[in-house]
Parts: structure tokens; sequence; C-alpha cells
């Protein structure tokens, strides 16, 4: 009897130490981003995750994580100042932009994280395509920004905006 409880320990133990070196957390993220109709590149930075992510099963990831508006950079200081005014990202107001998955989706060449962007007070969804390089996530989405109240130009297609992320991985 002492040996079956023994060994049923034993693998509760060894089942918790697996999952436990399954889930990794995000270190640290590069996030850059590219206005398309005006060509212009740019990043934000600030990061801050409280992401889960499973690499066994990517489909039990959660994904939440937050940047700095304040971070905005285009490589021209006077126009980062107007855009972190209040016609636009008004940082002062509205400091971060937040998502949080909803959905992880299994690809054939990656995932999809599919959840939810809060940027300037308003909320929708948006995916986000991944592929994995060893200790990283690369990830790729595109947005309008007049979705989120910040109109750059009339015409909604020129509101595109790029966006790619390197998001390292813990061990």
């Amino acid at each position: 009897m002492k040996s079956t409880i023994a060994l049923f320990i034993t693998v509760i133990f060894s089942c918790v130490s697996t999952y436990a070196q399954e889930e990794s957390t995000i270190t640290s993220a590069e996030i850059t981003f590219n206005f398309e109709s005006k060509d212009v590149n740019g990043s934000i930075a600030g990061f801050n995750s409280e992401s889960k992510i499973n690499l066994n099963n990517i489909t039990q990831s959660k994904f939440k994580g937050s940047v700095s508006a304040e971070t905005l950079k285009t490589g021209n200081f006077l126009r980062d100042w107007h855009l972190k005014g209040n016609k636009y990202f008004n940082v002062d107001k509205y400091p971060k932009i937040a998502f949080e998955s909803t959905q992880v989706v299994e690809g054939k060449d990656g995932f999809t994280v599919i959840g939810t962007l809060t940027l300037k007070g308003v909320s929708k969804t948006m995916s986000i395509d991944f592929m994995k390089k060893e200790s990283t996530l690369v990830g790729a989405a595109t947005l309008f920004s007049s979705d989120f109240g910040i109109t750059i130009k009339d015409e909604k297609a020129d509101n595109e905006v790029s966006i790619t992320m390197t998001l390292k991985l813990s061990p």
C-alpha cells in the first residue's frame, strides 16, 4: 500500500513538474509599425505582459499585455509630439494600449491569436499571426487607425497600419 501511494505521489509531482516546464512567459518585446499610406515607420515600447504561453499546447495559452502610448516613436520629434496629442493618440487620457486574447488557433505554419485590442478607449477584435523561431515568437497584424478614432487621412484604406512584434520567451 505504501509503495502504491509513493508511486501515485511520484506520478502527480512528475505531471506537475512537466506542466510547469511547458509554460513560458514573455520577457521582452519589440513592437514596430508602419502607417502604409504615409510610409511612416515607428516603434512603441513600455511593454508589460501577464501572458502564459504553453508551447506544447499553444491553444491553451493566454496572451495579455500592454504598451505605453507615450513611448511612440517615428524618428521625427515634432510628428511624435503631434501624434501623442489630443487629436490622435491622446496619451494623457489614454496612456496604455492593451491586448487580451480570447482564443488561440493552431495553424499549419504557426498560430493565430484572436483577442481584443483597446486603443484610445476603443476596443476591437484583432487577429495576430505568429510563428515560433527558437525562443522567440514573431507576430504580424494589420489594423486601421481610424477604427480607434485616430484618423490620419479621410479614406479608411489610407489609415492602414502594419504591426510586427518580436516576443522573447522565458526558457
